[in-house]
This record gives structure tokens, C-alpha cells and sequence, in this order.
């Protein structure tokens, strides 16, 4: 079954609320299967303006396994946490 990905491109507008976002974050990925792949770091844009400065992917094991995570009542006040520190666009794609 094809994996779930969930790419994130961030601008991070608090970053000491950001910091606390991450940390409530990472347990609940982990908890439901999902595996950084990408978390900031540098990157180069070739083509278009990029959306935001920071590139967070994330994968797991299939399609709604990463629609479930987004949409969980767990991540819910934690995705709140984040859309106050950031503005960001989410997208969950189908994948390898």
C-alpha cells in the first residue's frame, strides 16, 4: 500500500511558541506511525517563489494514516498551537 506523506512548507512567526508547538508534535506523530523525513534544514527553490521558508516532510504508512493524524482530536489543540506560531500550507499527498 502506498505510504502518506504530509509536506509542510512553514513561516515560522514565534519562534519560542513554535518551539513548544514541535515538542507537543513529535510524540503524537510517533504515536501514529509517522516518520520525519525532512525538518527544516537548508533549502535551494529553482522555479516559482516559495511558500514558506521552513520544509517539514512527513511519512506514513499509507494515504489515511496521514489524514487521520491531521485530523485527529489529539492533534487538534497542537495544530492550533502551530497555525498561532506560523503560517504555513499542509499538504498530504499520496506516495511511494
Amino acid at each position: 500500500m502506498p505510504a502518506g506523506y504530509v509536506i509542510a512548507q512553514i513561516t515560522v512567526t514565534d519562534p519560542e511558541a513554535y518551539k513548544d508547538y514541535v515538542a507537543a508534535v513529535t510524540p503524537i506523530i510517533d504515536r501514529m506511525g509517522g516518520d520525519y523525513l525532512v525538518r527544516g534544514g537548508p533549502a535551494e527553490h529553482f522555479e516559482g517563489d516559495p511558500v514558506g521558508e521552513r520544509i517539514v516532510v512527513i511519512r506514513f504508512p499509507t494515504l489515511q494514516a496521514a489524514r487521520d493524524w491531521y485530523h485527529s482530536d489529539e492533534y487538534a489543540p497542537v495544530r492550533a498551537m502551530r497555525q498561532r506560531a506560523s503560517v504555513s500550507l499542509q499538504t498530504i499527498v499520496e506516495g511511494v
